[in-house]
């Protein structure tokens, strides 16, 4: 008797069964006839959630990784499939996020072995997708033999897991998934990580200069995750302040007195640091938002930490550069640095005085920060798109208390919040997920609210509404330019909430926002919450990106 087609075991079992060793329970994907296998198998022993678009896919993935620490998987066809979840890649790989991307392929006798080769024009075919893959990936290998599946699975794992972290692809033809097994399956060896050796002479002058130093101070990136407790520990033995890049905010709670945080570029954080005697420098790329376009002075004397040798010196010089696991390295300080009095009273009142002038400045948006942060358990994922409310307070005001609560499109690109919530929502079911987008973020994929609510996902979308893109606007009317492509036609999100059953509130007076966010969080879904921008008092001032614009332009 013909077994049922469900009965079989396939390429998606051995997916699974690599998925369970590794403590993943979740994947994020798109259904296809190229991927069907897999899908299936996620589906009935664990727990699939379909996304309407395959960059979205990878967005929730990506988000569940960075809310959890374990790796997120993304499910996705072959050609414009693999294209679509392209762009979400790019900004897995620009986070170092833990994404295992699992791609369809045409059936492995149409593959040419010499690829890229003249195209036989099979549906779907696209023979350059080894390299686009391998352009948005840290790792990327394609599955040949039905017996290699674990091995290349494995493989891309390793790579996944590896410092300096970051996403990897695997393209499947569709016939090896149906025809790999478990049973079936070559032994694999595990990537074991390579630990770089510390430099003890590098760490003996480091040890001297925060030894020497009276008015320290720390700058952390993302490279910084884990060692919040040492750095913590360190800063308050020497009375060092902490500033961070927006990808560092949360290693050492924000509601530290010498966490300053992502305010380096304020007046009185250059003041700072142009009093500053020695800048430690952990897992920092300087990124050019976070420095004015490299042009924010930093201190001569730097120690500068990180785990790939080429970021030393690449932006700032670095007096001491120093190699390694930024936890080992600072272990290994902390075992000699001394006690001192350090500057801690001027970090706190600067920490202060930022604080209080963002607050000024924002207006009615003060009253929403706050009760953002009275509301939200500390361990709710905070999820922001590309939006004024993000860029001009959500990413410095609004206080983060554990990195992994902050999650942000660390490249920058719009459109990305609201798949990034979903992702972050499974990832913690057990405490609600805020979501701030805009108006015009929101519509790049606007299939996802359908997405949401299909998945029942505890996540609360926050949509300020200014019709439009207001950042641009802000942009263009600084610079003297003329207004275009900024004022977009803008759906009815009472409509379209009530489209796919999900409650919505419209806040047009800042007070109002505590009352409709406080019935968000009680309620065990989906919630929409329409901020309307043009009705907020008192009136934001208004925030123009930090990007560079030549003074002759235009001219």
């Amino acid at each position: 008797m013909k077994p049922e087609l469900t009965d079989r075991r396939t390429g998606g079992d051995v997916l699974v069964d690599v998925m369970k060793r590794h403590g993943i329970g979740t994947a994020f994907g798109v259904i296809s006839i190229h991927n069907l296998p897999l899908v299936e198998a996620v589906d009935r022993d664990l727990e699939f959630v379909e996304m309407r678009h395959e960059a979205a896919a990878v967005n929730a993935a990506d988000a569940y990784a960075r809310t959890t620490g374990r790796i997120g998987v993304a499910l996705t066809s072959t050609g414009t499939g693999a294209g679509n979840a392209a762009g979400s890649m790019v900004e897995a790989l620009t986070a170092g996020s833990r994404v295992l991307h699992i791609t369809g392929q045409i059936e492995s006798e149409f593959l040419a072995p010499d690829r890229p080769s003249p195209s036989r024009g099979v549906i779907h075919e696209f023979p350059k997708q080894p390299q686009l893959l391998g352009a948005v990936s840290k790792h990327s290998s394609t599955i040949c033999d039905t017996k290699d599946v674990v091995v290349e699975i494995e493989r891309a794992i390793g790579h996944i897991t590896t410092a300096p972290y970051g996403p990897a692809s695997i393209e499947w033809p569709s016939d090896l998934q149906y025809l790999a097994t478990p049973e079936n399956q070559r032994p694999f060896d595990v990537l074991e990580p390579r630990t770089a050796k510390l430099d003890s002479a590098a760490l003996d002058r480091a040890a001297d200069l925060l030894n020497a130093s009276v008015r320290p101070m720390f700058w952390l990136g993302g490279g910084a995750a884990g060692t919040g407790e040492l750095v913590r520990e360190l800063a308050h033995r020497i009375g060092a302040g902490i500033l961070t890049s927006n990808s560092g905010r949360g290693i050492v709670s924000e509601n530290d007195p010498l966490v300053i945080g992502n305010f380096a570029t304020t007046p009185q954080g250059r003041a700072l640091l142009a009093d500053c005697d020695l800048l430690v420098a952990v897992g920092t790329h300087f990124r050019s938002n976070e420095t004015a376009s490299y042009h924010l002075p930093l201190p001569t004397r730097m120690i500068q930490i990180d785990i790939e040798p080429s970021t030393i010196g690449r932006v700032y010089p670095a007096e001491v550069g120093i190699v390694g696991d930024a936890r080992s390295v600072l272990t290994a300080l902390s075992e000699t640095v001394a006690e001192s009095d350090g500057w801690a009273g001027a970090v706190t009142e600067v920490r202060d005085s930022v604080r209080a002038e963002l607050n000024d400045y924002i207006g009615g948006y003060s009253e929403i920060c706050t009760a953002i942060r009275t509301q939200l358990p500390a361990e709710s994922p905070i999820v922001r798109d590309v939006t004024i409310p993000s860029s001009q307070w959500g990413n410095r005001l609004l206080p983060i208390v554990e990195r992994a609560t902050n999650v942000f499109p660390l490249g920058g690109g719009i459109g990305q919040g609201l798949a990034m919530g979903i992702g972050a929502a499974h990832g913690r079911p057990e405490v609600p997920t805020l979501v701030m987008v805009g108006d015009g973020g929101l519509a790049v994929h606007l299939g996802e609210l359908a997405s949401l609510a299909g998945s029942h996902a505890h996540a609360i979308v926050i949509v300020f509404n200014d019709g439009g893109y207001g950042v641009l606007r802000n942009m263009q009317e600084k610079n003297g330019f003329r207004r275009a492509g900024v004022d977009l036609h803008t759906p009815r999100f009472d409509l379209l909430a009530a489209s796919m059953d999900i409650p919505h509130r419209l806040i047009q007076k800042a007070e109002a926002f505590a009352d409709a966010l406080a019935e968000a969080i009680a309620r065990n879904g989906p919630s929409i919450i329409e901020v309307d921008v043009a009705s907020i008092e008192p009136t934001p001032g208004p925030f123009v990106p930090p990007v560079h614009i030549p003074q002759d332009a235009g001219r």
